[in-house]
C-alpha cells in the first residue's frame, strides 16, 4: 500500500513538472466574450482586469451600483460593466438581454459572486441558511441555466465555478457556507458530465483562505450573530463558549497565513483561456497540500483535526450543568 502511494505521488509530481515545463498553449482572445459575476472586489475584480488586458471582451457584473463607474474607469472601452444581483432572476434576465444584444456566443461564464457566513448550527436560522444558498448556489444555477444557450452556441466554451476547500471538507461553524459549496461542487460535476456532448468545459476552483474582503470581520460577525440568538440557545451555550469561539477565529492559523488572491486569479485565467483547462484547480498550499490531504484521510482523523483544539476544555454552559448533576 505504501509503495502504491509513493508511486502515485511520483507519477503526480512528474505530471505536474511536465505541465510546468511544457505548458499547453492559450487561445486567441480576439472577439471572445467572458461574463464574470461578483466583480466588485476580490477574485472577480482581479480576473476582469487581467482578461481585459489580455484582449477579451469582458462583461463584468457588480453587485453594488457604486462600483460600476469605479470598475469602468479601470477597464478599457471594450469592457461592459453593469449591476447584477445573482439572487434576483429579474437582474439575471436583464443581464441576458444586455449580453444577447452584444453577442450570440459566449466564450466563458465565470460564476464568482458569493457571500461568507459563520456560526454554529444551533445559533443560525434556517432563513439565514437559505439566504446563503440563494446566492452561493441557486444564484449560480440560475446564471448557468440562463446563459447556457449562448455557451453551447459553439464548441469549447467554458463555465468556471468558484467553489472552495469548504466544498470538500467542513470545519465547525461554517455549515451554511460549506453546504452551499458542497452543493455547487456537485452541480458543477453533473453539469460537466451532462454537457460533455456539447464539448462545454466546466472547471472548478477550490481556494483555501485568501486575503480578500470575504475573510474580514468573522470574529465581529459572530458577536453580532450572538445578539440575534434566542435566549434559550444563549443559556445552552453560554458567554464563555462564545468568547472561546471568537478567540479561536482570531487565532485561526489558516486565516493568519491567508494566501495571495493572485494565485486564484491565475487559476481562473488558465481555466478561461488555456486550450486544455483542468477540471479542478486547487490554488495555494492550503488547498492543494493541507486541506485536500486531510479530506482524503479517514473521517475520524479529519474530525480530530477540524474540531478546534482551542475549544477543548471550553464546554457549553448546558453541558457543564449536566456534568455537575
Amino acid at each position: 500500500m505504501c509503495l502504491l502511494l509513493v508511486f502515485g505521488l511520483f507519477v503526480y509530481g512528474a505530471y505536474r513538472l511536465y505541465q510546468h515545463f511544457y505548458p499547453t498553449p492559450d487561445i486567441n482572445p480576439r472577439d471572445k466574450y467572458v461574463l464574470i459575476s461578483g466583480c466588485d472586489s476580490g477574485f472577480g475584480n482581479g480576473l476582469a482586469i487581467e482578461l481585459d488586458k489580455q484582449g477579451f471582451l469582458v462583461l463584468a457584473g457588480v453587485y453594488s451600483s457604486a462600483n460600476v463607474d469605479k470598475l469602468k474607469s479601470i477597464l478599457s472601452s471594450n469592457a461592459t460593466v453593469f449591476q447584477l444581483d445573482i439572487s434576483s432572476q429579474d437582474d439575471i434576465d436583464r443581464a441576458f438581454e444586455l449580453v444577447s444584444s452584444k453577442t450570440k456566443v459566449l466564450h466563458a461564464l465565470v460564476n464568482n459572486a458569493g457571500i461568507g457566513a459563520s456560526g454554529m448550527i444551533d445559533w443560525i436560522t434556517v432563513d439565514s441558511m437559505r439566504q446563503v444558498m440563494d446566492i452561493n448556489f441557486f444564484g449560480h444555477v440560475a446564471m448557468t441555466k440562463t446563459f447556457l444557450p449562448l455557451l453551447i452556441a459553439k464548441r469549447d466554451s467554458r463555465v468556471v465555478n468558484i467553489c472552495s476547500v469548504a466544498g470538500y471538507i467542513t470545519k465547525p461553524g461554517m455549515s451554511s457556507y460549506a453546504a452551499s459549496k458542497y452543493a455547487f461542487e456537485s452541480f458543477s460535476d453533473c453539469l460537466r458530465r451532462e454537457m460533455a456532448v456539447w464539448n462545454l468545459r466546466v472547471s472548478i476552483i477550490e481556494p483555501g483562505f485568501m486575503r480578500t474582503n470575504i475573510m474580514q470581520g468573522h470574529d465581529k460577525a459572530l458577536r453580532v450573530l450572538w445578539e440575534t440568538v434566542p435566549e434559550s440557545v444563549k443559556q445552552r451555550w453560554g458567554e464563555a463558549f462564545l468568547d472561546k469561539t471568537v478567540e479561536s477565529v482570531k487565532n485561526n492559523i489558516f486565516m493568519k497565513y491567508a494566501e495571495d488572491p493572485a494565485k486564484v486569479v491565475r487559476a481562473l485565467k488558465h481555466a478561461v483561456m488555456n486550450t486544455t483547462p483542468r477540471i479542478r484547480y486547487r490554488p495555494g498550499i492550503q488547498s492543494s497540500c493541507i486541506m485536500f490531504a486531510i479530506s482524503r484521510g479517514p473521517a475520524w482523523l479529519a474530525d480530530k483535526l477540524m474540531i478546534r483544539p482551542s475549544l477543548q476544555g471550553a464546554l457549553p454552559a448546558g453541558l457543564r450543568d449536566q456534568l455537575a448533576e
